[in-house]
């Protein structure tokens, strides 16, 4: 199933293309990203807009992008995607996990205030946040956020405790935990053959850069299985035909987290895995990893390829193709594929009833 040669694209009135992008726009300071898209001049901007009109997906997972209350930023980078042929007229977000403050120290760094302190890692409100975006509409109103959800009242949480088993880096701080570091939702939306489709869309904290408590690691495993509780109903009904699609920041086989929590989301029975793949990934040097080089969707530079980016559609649903939007670095859009982001586009196409 997975495309490893030239971009197919979507065959209009008979499948439907879904994708993910961590397109890493995100701003270093509140109102510079729109800034940068009202300018029109940044490098980066315009290789993701070049991205997305080549890959033209009619529903687009969206993130690394700054929210603002106003929706302007989303707005600014909607225009630039409908000046390139690609118009998104509907469009969801919502004020993340990231870089909302807290009055604790959420980290356990001794200090106050800093960007490990707010619900999701963040330096101010609203930084590295989602969207979707969709050439068909969105039910706004009928749109499930988890964001709230407490880290301690999920399932099976596996909270993070000091070697003497007490609460890291306090109750009160644990009290207030929010498991979402950026979110978690489900956006239903009218597909054209009169079917709803429900877009279930995260972006999971990176499961390092914490010490031997692991709270990183154990809150991107609970990140990514708050999905197969939200299936069993632990949430309420859960949706009937959906896709999985976000970053969840691990890979099933090479990363340093807790690699067993997206192995078993992969093997989950309501889901299917196309195994998207690239010629680009395929055509790197191997780094001695387990997972195949050709469906690794990052580069990080010093740790190399991983797979993290993920699109997962419902048994129900019949995938026609799936690809990895990294050409080989002889074939055309290579070069904008590595200027866009360090994330690569995840793309999936279903057959529409």
């Amino acid at each position: 199933m997975a495309s490893l040669v030239g971009l197919s694209p979507p065959v209009w009135g008979e499948t439907l293309r879904v994708a993910t992008f961590n397109a890493k726009l995100q701003g270093d300071g509140p109102g510079l990203l729109l800034r940068d898209l009202m300018r029109e001049k940044s490098d980066q901007i315009e290789a993701v807009v070049r991205v997305i009109e080549q890959t033209s997906p009619d529903i687009l997972a969206l993130q690394g992008i700054d929210w603002d209350f106003d929706g302007a930023a989303l707005g600014a980078l909607a225009d630039l995607f409908a000046a390139s042929g690609v118009p998104y007229p509907y469009r969801f977000s919502a004020q993340p996990n990231s870089g909302m403050a807290t009055e604790l120290d959420l980290d356990g760094d001794g200090q106050l205030g800093g960007p490990g302190d707010a619900q999701g890692f963040g330096d101010f409100t609203g930084q590295s946040g989602l969207a979707v975006l969709s050439r068909y509409p969105i039910r706004i109103e009928q749109v499930q956020d988890f964001s709230s959800l407490l880290w301690q009242d999920i399932p099976d949480a596996q909270l993070p405790t000091y070697e003497d088993g007490k609460p890291f880096p306090s109750e009160e701080a644990q009290a207030i935990q929010r498991l979402s570091s950026i979110a978690h939702w489900i956006v239903p939306i009218d597909l054209p053959d009169g079917s709803v489709l429900s877009l279930m869309t995260f972006h999971a904290s990176p499961p390092v850069f914490d010490g031997p408590e692991d709270r990183n690691g154990r809150r991107n495993h609970d990140e990514i299985l708050l999905w197969r509780a939200i299936l069993d109903g632990e949430y309420g009904d859960p949706p009937e035909r959906f896709v999985l699609a976000g970053d969840a920041n691990l890979d099933p086989q090479d990363s340093d987290g807790r690699t067993q929590a997206i192995r078993a989301l992969l093997a989950d029975p309501r889901l299917q895995d196309p195994e998207p793949a690239s010629a680009g990934a395929a055509a790197m040097p191997d780094q001695g990893h387990i997972s195949q080089n050709a469906l690794d969707t990052v580069d990080w530079d010093g740790i190399g390829r991983f797979r993290v980016d993920y699109v997962l559609p419902s048994t129900q649903l019949v995938v026609a193709d799936a690809g990895v939007y990294w050409p080989a670095p002889d074939e055309p859009g290579h070069d904008d594929a590595l200027a866009a982001s360090r994330h690569r586009l995840v793309w999936v196409d279903l057959l529409l009833d």
